[in-house]
């Protein structure tokens, strides 16, 4: 699944070349992704809308329109949202969606499992709202500190793992950067979130940093499906310290990388380097 350092390489692509631009008109070729709303009446709702902005939140897109309301995508597990210069290079093969601006160029959202969504909501209050039920705070916002790491990991018998996962603890961490950040930050990946230290908590902080802007710089992680929005593959996966590296040396210790399950999820660790 694209993670926070995927959607953000997207993202800075895209905003450029969509901000300030007028959507023409809509094609949705799968009902599914824009349900509950009908296809007819998310093609209306956005012909004629100008995107103001092009923001993300965690692993969301959110495309501010000139009518205040947003247009919100989430690329799930297979998702792919790719910038055509012209509207006529629209893909076939998985389509499920695209928006044709008045530069002539479109805008395609494939997916080959279907899990993708994208929705109008219809307010920044609105907006504010979706994602304060959904999403913690983001991992580069001052508000994110080892101090609210600490406090959010008290009393917390769920391995720290499962934590990070959490979208509502803190937004845009997936399977690859839970293992990279824990990696960085010595500590193993099943240990209980109760028994971290504050300075534990400090040094994960930094580590979750550290490896979202390692992957922000790489443009992203391309294991199966990601492509950036000129579906290029991001290369980051030939960076990971333990992640997908069953076997191999640690970077650290030069031990065997391990593999576990924690939350269900494929997890890579070293046990010399990573306490606990």
């Amino acid at each position: 699944m694209p993670e926070l350092p995927e959607v953000e390489t997207i993202r800075r692509q895209l905003a450029p070349m969509l901000e300030g631009r007028r959507i023409t008109n809509v094609v949705v070729t799968d009902p599914r992704w824009v349900a509950p709303a009908s296809p007819r009446g998310f093609s209306n709702r956005l012909t004629g809308s100008r995107i103001e902005s092009a923001g993300r939140r965690g692993k969301y897109f959110d495309f501010l329109l000139d009518d205040g309301a947003s247009l919100v995508m989430h690329l799930r597990m297979t998702g792919n949202l790719l910038y055509l210069s012209e509207a006529s290079a629209t893909p076939s093969a998985h389509l499920r969606g695209a928006l044709l601006l008045d530069s002539g160029a479109a805008l395609a959202f494939t997916d080959p499992r279907r899990f993708g969504t994208a929705e109008v909501i219809a307010s920044p209050e609105a907006v504010d709202a979706y994602f304060a039920a959904r999403l913690g705070p983001e991992p580069f916002d001052d508000d994110f500190t080892g101090e609210r790491l600490h406090r959010d990991t008290r009393n917390r018998k769920t391995p720290i793992k499962a934590l990070l996962l959490d979208q509502r603890r803190v937004a845009g961490i997936g399977n690859i950067y839970a293992d990279e950040a824990l990696h960085r930050a010595g500590i193993a990946p099943h240990r209980r979130a109760a028994r971290l230290t504050r300075a534990q908590c400090d040094a994960l902080r930094d580590a979750i940093r550290d490896s979202l802007t390692a992957g922000i710089d790489a443009k992203g992680a391309s294991i199966d499906d990601f492509r950036d929005a000129y579906g290029v593959q991001g290369s980051f996966q030939d960076q990971f310290l333990v992640h997908r590296r069953e076997g191999l040396p640690c970077p650290g210790c030069g031990g065997p990388v391990v593999k576990t399950r924690v939350a269900g999820r494929g997890t890579y660790f070293c046990k010399t380097c990573q306490r606990g």
